[in-house]
């Protein structure tokens, strides 16, 4: 069989739906995948064994330039080549409008969540097959759960296997220097975890003989990594790469302390052992899903919130990560390092 998924963001989202596979492959070997992707993330599907082809699409480019893409043809072109192939089956992992609207574009037949059980109840109407996925589950375990719905195999009760650890094997030479990576940055202001914890944090590990790497993304990370790096020497920035860059190096770290990010998901993709910060969000629905995965998450009244602005926020401090604290964190690091 031929089957088309069609997952195109985030980064969390895509890495989850990667276990999905696994699962249908161990059923049927002879399953073959290709997956309609948002182009900044196209390398993650490749990285999985069962996927053939990826196919990349631009709606976020294209919204912000539509006549320029309709003008140059570009829309066409995407339709055309994605209808080069027909498909046993189309799974709409995501279960919005956007990513049903995409469905419909291809040749095959249509699958998705039902009215109840789709983020965006009117997506259902573009499928011509529906299943109903119980919503108060993990992410992970919902899309696991649609796949083999759809595919008509017992849906697996284990930790998820996202078959992509052994893809980096061959290119990673352990670092001579025990590293912790801290995953500091992230899109919502309401994940943060306040700079002056994140400088006091990395005061404990390098004193404690580790040394720290720090990514970023955009302006506002880097000053936080400078600020951060600027403590001691054995912690250093990680030069601006891609995402198969940073997998290696997340591959290689002893531990990974970060907020809910995608990169956060990459680490528990790669069965990395991680501590993840949550206060705005909800670990027990969307946190990091797998191996050696500790999830602090905030007890304040109002956490989770799931709003991207807070209105007790005070000098940058959110109120929700007052009781994950750096001693906290550092209690919980100690557990995962001991062994080392």
């Amino acid at each position: 069989m031929r089957i088309l998924v069609v997952k195109t963001s985030s980064l969390g989202d895509i890495i989850h739906t990667l276990a999905a596979l696994t699962d249908a492959c161990n059923h049927n070997p002879h399953l073959q995948f290709d997956w309609l992707v948002e182009e900044a993330f196209a390398e993650i599907p490749s990285w999985h064994f069962a996927v053939k082809k990826v196919i990349p699409v631009a709606l976020r480019r294209w919204r912000k330039q539509f006549w320029q893409t309709w003008r140059n043809n570009e829309w066409k072109q995407f339709v055309n080549h994605l209808t080069q192939q027909r498909y046993d089956k189309i799974i709409d992992a995501q279960g919005l409008i956007k990513s049903a609207f995409l469905t419909y574009q291809a040749h095959g037949i249509r699958c998705g969540l039902d009215y109840q059980s789709a983020r965006e109840p009117l997506a259902n109407y573009f499928y011509q097959q529906t299943y109903r996925i119980e919503k108060q589950q993990h992410a992970v375990t919902r899309v696991r759960q649609l796949f083999a719905a759809i595919l008509e195999y017992d849906c697996p009760i284990d930790l998820p296997n996202y078959a992509i650890k052994q893809y980096f094997a061959s290119n990673l030479i352990k670092h001579k220097k025990p590293t912790i990576i801290f995953l500091h940055g992230t899109t919502w202001v309401t994940k943060h975890w306040s700079d002056k914890y994140w400088i006091k944090l990395a005061k404990k590990i390098v004193a404690a003989g580790f040394f720290i790497r720090l990514p970023y993304y955009n302006e506002l990370e880097y000053q936080r990594a400078t600020k951060i790096a600027a403590i001691h020497p054995n912690i250093s920035i990680m030069p601006k790469t891609g995402l198969y860059e940073i997998a290696v190096e997340l591959a290689q770290a002893k531990a990974i302390i970060g907020v809910d990010t995608g990169l956060a998901h990459l680490t528990a993709a790669l069965d990395i052992p991680a501590i993840t910060l949550y206060g705005a969000t909800r670990a027990t629905k969307t946190g990091t899903y797998g191996k050696h995965q500790i999830h602090l998450q905030s007890d304040f009244h109002c956490s989770p919130c799931l709003n991207k602005k807070c209105r007790y926020q005070v000098n940058n401090i959110l109120p929700c990560y007052k009781n994950i604290s750096v001693e906290r964190v550092w209690k919980e690091l100690k557990i995962i390092l001991e062994p080392i």
